[in-house]
């Protein structure tokens, strides 16, 4: 009887042993040793993108709202997280609810470098952009699918980008983010057309960035099985003209068991990370112009 039972619990010791080696061996591998966090802010712009993208002093922003948002935006990012220099700027595209704020954000923060689509619009706010651009001796890249950056741990790919001139959402810049063992996807306005010619890519994420603000012409069922993803953040305005986000886009997330933030019905919201888990605060920010 007693050796019975120490057979039993000898078995529980080893495999609770065994349990104990593998998260060792796991954080020696995909561990955060310096405990710092990444922090993710999806502002609350209205019916428009911005996203800022933060680990200690490293900053990456994606769109800056619309040209009312600007000022707001620079009065946030300086006043409230503290920051007077962003490392890379990303224009996902020339519509003005992406872009539109960004020439406030040059004009006022060090910027190391922006990214664009090879391609332009004729509108007063990106010839505003292109001139904050040049006031500031900064030089645009444009980036091409399969490029690569890092800031500290945070690592960059570009999985998407075009020169779409007939359809604008679809010259998105893609952007997948890698920090330890958790993932993003940043979709920009992209739509089902650009999320097809992806489908072989390495999308398999913990967050997605919904594309176009929740429409239907976005977050197809196939795209959506292959993301996989736990959380999704629909970046989009209260009782706006184009009833975003759809019925069936929602449906669609919660067929596939997903938890949707947005931004109007959540606010700001800020998802901060360890490198293993991913946690949400929402935010009354006033951003949006």
């Amino acid at each position: 009887m007693v050796k019975s039972i120490w057979k039993k619990v000898s078995k529980i010791i080893i495999i609770l042993l065994f349990l104990v080696i593998i998260e060792l061996i796991d954080n020696e591998i995909y561990g955060n040793k310096n405990n710092n966090k990444l922090e993710i802010y999806f502002f609350d712009v209205g019916q428009a993108d911005s996203i800022l993208i933060k680990e200690n002093d490293k900053t990456v922003l994606i769109d800056a709202g619309n040209d009312e948002d600007g000022d707001n935006l620079v009065d946030y990012i300086k006043n409230d997280i503290g920051l007077d220099h962003i490392n890379i700027i990303v224009g996902t595209h020339p519509h003005e609810d992406h872009v539109g704020g960004l020439d406030s954000i040059i004009n006022s923060f060090k910027v190391d470098k922006i990214y664009l689509p090879n391609i332009i619009n004729t509108t007063k706010n990106f010839e505003d952009l292109l001139d904050s651009v040049n006031n500031n001796n900064l030089k645009i890249s444009i980036p091409k699918i399969g490029d690569t950056f890092n800031l500290d741990d945070m690592m960059f790919e570009v999985v998407y980008v075009d020169k779409d001139q007939y359809n604008l959402n679809d010259s998105s810049i893609v952007l997948r983010l890698d920090y330890f063992k958790t993932s993003y996807l940043f979709m920009g306005d992209a739509s089902s057309k650009v999320e097809n010619k992806i489908l072989d890519k390495n999308i398999d994420v913990d967050l997605l960035k919904v594309g176009h603000h929740g429409s239907n012409y976005s977050t197809s069922s196939k795209f959506l099985n292959k993301v996989s993803p736990k959380y999704a953040i629909i970046e989009v305005g209260k009782n706006n003209d184009y009833n975003h986000p759809s019925v069936s886009t929602l449906k669609r997330l919660e067929n596939e068991n997903v938890l949707v933030y947005r931004t109007d019905k959540d606010g700001t919201i800020k998802a901060i990370s360890d490198g293993k888990y991913i946690e949400f605060i929402k935010i009354n920010t006033n951003i949006d112009g």
